[in-house]
């Protein structure tokens, strides 16, 4: 299923350098430009990180017939575009960077413009959306009578994320969740500013996002408060919820909102809830901002570029599947990693176009372990064996067994160790329902965790 980011486009263009010296004309810093890169930026930002991470992603927006306009167009190559015309010049925002610090930014053509008109192209491809992110830059188009129609009857069917913007238009109802910082959701609930780690006092991020949640009749508010993570606040739980955040060193916090808007909208397609969903993004924000935010980012333009495969193991298998690929699921504790997993895993991927692990939690593993199980917790386990080459996602469950897990993610090929050959799996009949098959690969019983634990204790 295809996600829709609706809103403004914008080209962006970075003049990055070096300072090390001031002018002699004024005390500023005087900056040698060493590279010039134009992306795209805003609404064009959101389609293209999802591109990037091989989510079937369209576009709609309004484009310039201008310089601007045929430079954005270029800079979002890869991303399937449904644009109408706009009688405006593009907006063009440019950032001078000293290393990885902004120094100053310049903005042209950026101011409001009147509501622009939608084709029926453009509603047409909203309509089909599995899920859908509205990037409001205050350009007018979420204002949009006809698409804010569109969007307030898909709202009770399909995921809305909302990004909004102090000049744009408010959320229609209904949507799943808004997405403003503590400064614009001040803005928008006309209280001033306060204090992010404050989330208890009255001007604090929970009781604006209350003031706003009834405002915007949403179902959800996700109120970013920088460093300190954020808050969200929903219909079904009046309580604040913080949602922290890893610290990382920032030098520009460029396109965070994005990259949280983004991820949200893709595990909120994917079936998790909007708690879950939340924690998920917040962390994938911190680590786009860690590995140095939109500077990361891939030139669409450049020769060879890799293009990454999301690791979302439902809308994995569902992208295998369009693309009419095999997808193979395995399963276990993998509780400490060892040669025998890393063979078994090699051969399992070996069968089909994609592997998925289905890992059992930490509650699920104590259970069927024992209480000094498991040894690793279960985010570093899935760690691990997402950095195997042959694994290409993880599927972490509750249960003591795999059923539900398999019964959402449907493999055409569920496969077990070797110890299981020659008895029929405890999970054939469930896999074949749907027509997939259960497999054996080779067992390596010298192999195992509880040999290398035992051994481990030995020498500690």
């Amino acid at each position: 299923m295809r996600i829709v980011v609706v809103g403004d486009a914008i080209l962006d263009v970075d003049l990055s350098g070096e300072a090390t010296r001031l002018s002699p004309d004024a005390p500023v810093p005087v900056v040698d430009v060493s590279g010039i890169r134009r992306r795209a930026g805003g609404a064009g930002l959101v389609a293209r990180m999802l591109a990037e991470d091989g989510w079937p992603v369209t576009l709609v927006t309004v484009l310039a017939d201008d310089d601007a306009g045929r430079q954005l167009e270029a800079a979002l190559a890869g991303v399937r575009l449904v644009a109408g015309p706009s009688s405006f010049p593009s907006p063009v925002k440019t950032r001078v960077r000293a290393g990885s610090h902004p120094v100053v930014r310049f903005d042209q053509g950026c101011g409001p413009t009147p509501v622009p008109e939608v084709t029926p192209a453009m509603l047409r491809a909203v309509e089909k959306a599995g899920a859908i992110i509205v990037a409001d830059y205050g350009r007018g188009l979420a204002a949009n009578a006809q698409l804010r129609e569109l969007l307030t009857r898909l709202a009770d069917d399909v995921p809305i994320v909302w990004d909004p913007h102090p000049s744009g238009a408010p959320p229609v109802p209904g949507v799943a969740v808004v997405t403003p910082n503590l400064s614009e959701a001040h803005k928008a609930a006309g209280s001033g500013t306060a204090a992010p780690g404050n989330m208890a006092s009255s001007n604090g991020a929970g009781d604006v996002a209350g003031v706003l949640l009834d405002q915007w009749r949403s179902r959800a508010v996700l109120v970013t408060t920088g460093e300190h993570g954020a808050v969200l606040l929903t219909r079904r739980d009046p309580t604040p919820q913080l949602v922290p955040v890893p610290r990382v060193e920032v030098g520009d916090p460029c396109g965070a909102g994005d990259r949280l808007a983004a991820s949200l909208a893709v595990h909120l397609l994917a079936g998790r809830d909007l708690q879950d969903a939340s924690v998920l993004a917040v962390h994938e924000a911190a680590d786009f901002l860690a590995a140095g935010g939109v500077a990361s980012l891939p030139d669409p333009s450049a020769p060879g570029k890799a293009r990454h495969r999301t690791t979302e193991p439902l809308l994995l298998a569902r992208s295998v599947r369009e693309n009419g690929g095999t997808v193979v699921a395995t399963g276990g504790c993998f509780d400490l990693l060892h040669a025998g997993h890393v063979r078994s895993l090699a051969a399992a991927r070996e069968l089909g176009d994609c592997l998925i692990v289905c890992l059992n939690s930490d509650a699920s593993a104590h259970r069927l372990k024992g209480e000094q199980r498991p040894i690793m917790g279960q985010q570093d386990r899935a760690e691990l064996l997402l950095a195997l080459e042959c694994v290409d996602a993880v599927m972490i469950f509750d249960e003591d067994t795999p059923e539900a897990a398999l019964d959402r993610l449907r493999p055409d090929i569920w496969v077990k160790g070797g110890d299981y050959k020659g008895a029929r799996l405890p999970e054939a009949e469930l896999v074949e329902s749907w027509g997939g098959r259960c497999v054996t690969v080779p067992y390596h019983p010298a192999r195992s965790t509880t040999l290398l634990a035992d051994a481990l204790a030995k020498v500690s």
